[in-house]
């Protein structure tokens, strides 16, 4: 049996809006750009070697209908004027035999900086933890930031987060997504073996 560990990984957000709130849904991944996928919602681990692409590059590599694996975050309103937002943070370690973290973030009332800021900080404690890297749950997300990038035990952080304010009359989806591809060649041959 071959394992199905991915290989490439792209970031990715939407906002759709209709009056159905599955529709708006259908919008949000219509605009970012994975609407014909089969998608399977997944835990927050960044493979061991795997590389991190461009959105552009990653969505050549999907074909219509193929199961695809997603880590998302996803909120929705039909409040007129209720600001939402939704974020995927990632972690990625130094040491490329190492697995990262994702981390998945909704919420009401925050900016983009802020929901991105909380939902990369989220990923960097939770590789910093699985590392034995020391951090003070107190101290600022830019303090940590710092501190982690001293340690060289976390090589990158980042996060894609989208918002939006909900309309009258309408539901507003919005996602952010990380998209996991699995090299088919490479998985053949592993079979193979």
């Amino acid at each position: 049996m071959s394992q199905m560990v991915p290989s490439k990984i792209f970031l990715t957000k939407g906002v759709g809006r209709h009056r159905e709130k599955l529709a708006s849904f259908e919008m949000a991944l219509r605009d970012a750009g994975i609407q014909a996928v089969n998608y399977v919602h997944v835990s927050s681990i960044f493979p061991p070697g795997c590389r991190l692409i461009s959105k552009d590059q990653g969505i050549k590599l999907l074909r219509p209908g193929e199961i695809t694996f997603i880590v998302m975050a996803r909120n929705e309103t039909n409040e007129s004027h209720r600001l939402i937002s939704s974020s995927v943070g990632m972690a990625i370690p130094s040491d490329e035999k190492s697995y990262g973290y994702l981390s998945e973030h909704h919420s009401f009332g925050q900016t983009d900086e802020e929901a991105g800021d909380y939902a990369e900080d989220l990923a960097a404690q939770m590789l910093a933890t699985t590392l034995g890297i020391p951090f003070d749950e107190d101290a600022s997300w830019d303090e940590r930031q710092d501190m982690w990038k001293l340690s060289n035990e976390i090589v990158k952080t980042t996060n894609i987060t989208q918002s939006a304010i909900g309309q009258r009359g309408v539901w507003t989806t919005i996602l952010a997504a990380a998209v996991l591809i699995i090299d088919q060649g490479a998985q053949t041959s592993n079979a193979k073996v």
